[in-house]
C-alpha cells in the first residue's frame, strides 16, 4: 500500500479511462438491448467498474443513453467526404459485408434501436438534425439542400438496413449492377440540379 498519492494527472487519466469505459459498455448494451431493457447495473459490470461510478460520471441512465447517442455520431466525417469520390464509395461499402467493421454495424445498430423506441426517438432526432442533417446539408449546398440531405440520409440508412438484413456481400455480376445503380443514386442525391416547382 502506498502512502503517496497518485500524481493528479495519474487520476485524470483514469477518470478520463473510467468515463470512457462506461461510455463503450453503454453503447454496447442499448445496441443489444435498447433503452428499456438496459440496466445500469449492467454497464457497470460491462465496464468493470461499480455503479455508482456510472451515476457519478453521467448522473443517470437518459445522460448516459445521450452521452452515448452523441458519442456515435461523428460530424466530422462529413466534412472529409470527396463529391468526385464519394457515391462509388458508398456503394463499395454497402455492396459489402456489414461484418467488415463490426464497429460502425454495431453503432448503426444501437441507432435503430434508439430510432424505434418511443422513449428515445425524440432525443435520436434532435442530434439526427444537429449532427448528421446538418452538416450533409451544408456539405451539399445550393438549392433543396434540406431536402437532398434528409433524401440522402434516407437513402443511406435504408441500404444499410438491407445489407444488416443480407449478412454477406454481393459477389459477381449483382455485384456490378449494384455498385452502378447504387453509384448513379448517390450521385443524383448530391447533384444540386434545378429547384423544383
Amino acid at each position: 500500500m502506498s502512502l503517496v498519492d497518485p500524481p493528479a494527472g495519474s487520476r485524470k487519466r483514469d477518470a478520463e479511462a473510467t468515463r470512457a469505459a462506461i461510455l463503450e459498455a453503454a453503447k454496447a448494451q442499448f445496441a443489444l438491448l435498447g433503452y428499456d431493457c438496459t440496466v445500469l447495473r449492467d454497464i457497470a459490470r460491462e465496464a468493470g467498474v461499480d455503479v455508482a461510478l456510472v451515476k457519478r460520471y453521467f448522473g443517470g441512465k437518459e445522460a448516459l443513453f445521450l452521452a452515448a447517442l452523441k458519442a456515435s455520431f461523428g460530424t466530422d466525417d462529413v466534412r472529409g467526404w470527396d463529391r468526385a469520390t464519394f457515391p462509388h464509395e458508398v456503394a463499395t461499402v454497402l455492396a459489402g459485408s456489414p461484418h467488415i467493421d463490426e464497429a460502425r454495424t454495431h453503432r448503426f445498430q444501437f441507432l435503430l434501436r434508439a430510432a424505434t423506441s418511443p422513449t428515445t426517438a425524440p432525443l435520436l432526432n434532435v442530434l439526427v438534425q444537429d449532427r448528421l442533417l446538418g452538416p450533409i446539408r451544408e456539405w451539399l449546398g445550393g438549392a433543396g439542400a434540406g431536402a437532398r440531405a434528409r433524401i440522402l440520409a434516407a437513402t443511406y440508412i435504408g441500404f444499410l438496413v438491407e445489407r444488416l438484413i443480407r449478412g454477406a456481400p454481393l459477389l459477381g455480376r449483382e455485384r456490378e449492377e449494384y455498385l452502378t445503380r447504387v453509384t448513379a443514386i448517390f450521385t443524383a442525391l448530391i447533384t444540386e440540379g434545378d429547384e423544383p416547382t
